[in-house]
């Protein structure tokens, strides 16, 4: 499992664990064989995403987003979030219920019932970002359920945030995705759709790492030996993005008098 970085200047992974499921933490020879450590015990892959954010907000990275696959669940990663002032889009299932209060629009029921009865009207095609084919878009819904005082879970953070369903639906066959979100008052759902868009960047460095830096390109037999290799690929991966960056980065144009004298040594 990966935590990506994702900026207007480029992406990269912070922050990476090693699932093992039950099979394996259940058989303690196995482990000492590998050399697992010993206080490793079973954490499902929601958890583990818990542990990496509250690292990440505890060693202040700078980020005021979290996108997640519906993999990963909601929970308390949603309460964590919550306490720590940041916005979600985070990724549920079909059945996943939702309920609206002091809203316009009184909505109750699963992400999937509440879909199949928006009117046509409710739906806007917005692009997700650019993709290896150009923009990807999608229709898109976004209904406030309702608004909740910040300071309702940290006192140390003011303002009214709204908690939300997002929904994505395919141009070519219908498909549908939802997502529960949370974020200021007024946020507008270009915003939202931008963020759960970003979620494509961490497919685009496992492609990136996998190619160019042979992320799966071991045959570790060890906790260390995993832990050693995906750490240097995603250090020659961040490497490469600053790289990039700073490539990518167009000169300043010089003052008008050195264009001048340029212009009259020309002559």
């Amino acid at each position: 499992m990966f935590a990506s970085y994702v900026s207007r200047h480029g992406h990269a992974f912070i922050d990476r664990a090693l699932y093992l499921p039950k099979s394996w933490t259940d058989d303690r020879g196995r482990l000492a064989a590998t050399h697992v450590p010993d206080s490793v015990r079973f954490a499902t892959k929601p958890a583990l995403a818990l542990t990496m954010i509250e690292g990440a907000i505890a060693q202040n990275v700078p980020f005021s987003w979290v996108a997640a696959d519906s993999v990963y669940g909601v929970g308390d990663i949603e309460i964590a979030l919550k306490r720590a002032a940041k916005g979600y889009v985070l990724g549920v299932n079909a059945n996943h219920s939702f309920r609206s209060w002091g809203k316009p629009l009184a909505v109750a029921g699963t992400a999937k019932d509440i879909a199949e009865a928006l009117p046509e009207s409710t739906w806007r095609r917005l692009s997700a970002g650019e993709g290896t084919k150009g923009a990807r878009l999608h229709d898109w819904a976004y209904l406030e359920l309702a608004d909740l005082d910040a300071g309702d879970f940290n006192a140390a953070f003011a303002g009214v945030w709204t908690r939300g369903l997002l929904i994505r639906r395919s141009i070519a066959d219908g498909d549908l995705a939802f997502f529960s979100t949370w974020c200021p008052i007024g946020t507008s759902l270009g915003k939202l759709v931008t963020v759960e868009g970003h979620r494509w960047a961490i497919e685009d460095s496992f492609e990136t790492a996998k190619n160019e830096f042979g992320l799966d390109h071991n045959e570790t037999r060890s906790w260390h030996g995993w832990h050693r290799h995906v750490s240097l690929v995603m250090l020659a991966f961040a490497m490469m993005a600053v790289i990039r960056h700073r490539a990518n980065i167009r000169p300043p144009e010089p003052p008008k008098t050195m264009r001048s004298e340029r212009r009259k040594t020309a002559n």
